[in-house]
């Protein structure tokens, strides 16, 4: 151990230059360093206090150290943690059980992440389409613009360029199609394509809700052709959008369907809902993962899913979505000059910069941070709003007040 770690490792000052000198650089986060919080509040190493209205991008939709999430895992933690992929445990069978009870699918398969879910779901597809109907049938069609995973095969389905370069050869038969765009997708979409992957929401791509009916064209195009349908509802999925998830609110239904964020409320898993058809294409040993359904992660979710999934919980999370949106409304209207109208769905809203500051929606969420509100982006030109679904009335409106503060901070300079 070098010398100058030797004693007091666990009380080592850090400070957020440490992560300059210490971390690979593929982030570059906020000046301020958050070390406690509470429901949606947040403060930092100098003890100043924040509203938080990321909830950790769309994660911690119970908010942070949620009491109920606390004492659950405190039990599991004091029971079993782990135990590796040859045995099971009675948490992930409840889980799997309440999930597949409350949604089309008969089976899930549980990992670590959004992206670990999504790879999952692509390797099934193809596994699925080899199998039925031969090898030809291997291309994947996404859209542009969309976010799937950062691992090579994710990345490269996700339809954003600057996500991929530099790590080229890129993996084959993936094509991209214009979000929204019916004509786009009948061009696409023919006997070859394995399987359709969508957002029902796309949310790093500016917040764009799918149009219904484009939904609903790539239903009937995937029954046509043979291919999957897969719903990405990492970021819309788990009450984020007023229902469990947001395919339910289009009258979608998809094949697979992946999960991750919220369902662990800030501890990692993910998952990929589908049928017992399309599952048993994944035999023993076809896929797997070493941590993914451990006995923390599964109690974790499982608590999660059984306080969403209630009619009054998702009914107060729509009923606070309308007056997020009326405020934001307002605001728009009252910053013409800096907002555009705002968009999206339940608690999953985008608010776009107007013409005059494309590409100074990061400017904006760092005046509203030394203002004491924490914002989300979705690419330079959109303010991303995604509060813990259990947001307060009083918290809407102090949202309110510095954003109003911030819009008249930024348009003084």
């Amino acid at each position: 151990m070098n010398a100058k770690l030797e004693s007091g490792v666990t009380s080592l000052p850090v400070t957020r230059q440490t992560f300059d000198e210490v971390l690979v650089p593929t982030y570059a986060p906020a000046a301020m360093v958050p070390v406690r919080a509470a429901g949606l509040d947040v403060w930092d190493q100098e003890g100043k206090h924040y509203l938080d209205f990321t909830s950790g991008i769309a994660v911690s939709s119970l908010g942070h150290c949620n009491p109920l999430l606390v004492d659950a895992v405190t039990r599991q933690v004091n029971t079993l943690w782990h135990l590796g992929n040859g045995y099971t445990n009675e948490p992930v069978l409840r889980l799997a059980s309440i999930l597949t009870a409350a949604t089309f699918a008969d089976r899930a398969f549980f990992c670590n992440s959004g992206a670990e879910a999504n790879e999952a779901a692509l390797k099934l597809a193809r596994k699925y389409a080899h199998t039925k109907f031969g090898p030809h049938k291997s291309r994947i069609v996404s859209c542009l613009s969309s976010f799937h995973g950062r691992t090579l095969f994710t990345v490269s389905v996700g339809g954003q360029p600057k996500y991929t370069e530099g790590f080229e050869p890129l993996p084959q038969e993936i094509n991209h199609i214009a979000y929204n765009d019916i004509e786009s997708a009948r061009t696409a979409i023919t006997d070859d394509v394995a399987a359709v992957i969508v957002e029902p929401i796309q949310g790093e791509g500016g917040v764009i809700p799918g149009d219904i009916d484009f939904l609903k064209a790539l239903r009937e195009l995937c029954d046509k052709t043979g291919a999957l349908l897969v719903f990405d509802e990492v970021q819309s999925g788990v009450g984020r959008t007023g229902a469990l998830y947001d395919y339910m609110n289009v009258g979608v239904t998809p094949d697979i369907l992946t999960s991750a964020k919220a369902l662990g409320n800030g501890y990692p898993i993910g998952a990929m809902l589908t049928t017992d058809e399309i599952a048993q294409h994944f035999n023993v040993g076809s896929h797997g993962t070493t941590y993914g359904g451990n006995p923390l992660a599964a109690t974790v979710a499982l608590n999660v899913v059984e306080q969403i999934n209630q009619p009054s919980f998702l009914a107060r999370v729509n009923e606070a979505s309308a007056k997020l949106f009326a405020q934001l409304e307002k605001l728009s209207n009252d910053f013409p000059q800096l907002f555009g109208k705002p968009r999206g769905k339940g608690l999953l809203i985008g608010l776009p910069m107007a013409e005059g500051n494309k590409g100074r929606a990061k400017d904006y969420t760092k005046t509203a941070e030394k203002l004491g509100l924490m914002l989300l982006i979705a690419g330079p030109d959109v303010v991303r709003l995604a509060p813990a679904l259990v947001v307060s009335d009083e918290q809407l409106i102090e949202a309110d007040r510095i954003m109003r503060d911030a819009a008249q901070a930024f348009i003084a300079g």
